[in-house]
């Protein structure tokens, strides 16, 4: 037993939806990281018809959008938009794939930027910096220990 606890829990050995569950509470109860004032009007696509019903839906996308940068460091605006993009429907019309929309992607990663979770790289794009990375391993570190707790 005591040769697991020895080795650090990363991101990749949680699930997704409860590590991204975790990192917006904590985000929600961060006084650094704040809900825009357009938030509650704003679609997250041109393919979308409303805005997400969810009043914790920024602090969930952000969470995410930390996890792709932790696990895919260099990721850009551009690839989170393919990422989070979708279906288009166009009513008889065939449907095409739209991206989401940037200027929501753009505020995450400025915000992220500004609590020193993530930096910019010289040639473009994103990764975490060693702070961030710490921090979003000790959350990461929680949620595999309730879960543990959880099993038994």
């Amino acid at each position: 037993m005591a040769e697991d606890e020895a080795r650090g829990i990363c991101v990749r050995d949680v699930a997704a939806k409860d590590f991204i569950a975790a990192y917006a509470e904590h985000l929600k109860n961060s006084d650094k990281f704040e809900l825009p004032v357009w938030a509650e009007q704003v679609k997250t696509g041109v393919f979308k018809e409303l805005a997400p019903y969810g009043d914790d839906w920024y602090y969930i996308r952000a969470a995410s959008i930390a996890r792709k940068v932790y696990l895919r460091p260099g990721l850009g605006v551009g690839q989170l938009q393919k990422w989070y993009g979708g279906s288009y429907r166009r009513g008889t019309r065939t449907e095409h794939f739209r991206k989401a929309n940037s200027g929501i992607i753009r505020s995450v990663l400025i915000q992220l930027e500004g609590m020193k979770v993530t930096e910019q790289l010289p040639g473009g794009g994103r990764r975490m910096t060693r702070v961030g990375q710490q921090d979003l391993d000790r959350i990461a570190g929680t949620v595999f220990r309730a879960s543990e707790e959880e099993e038994e």
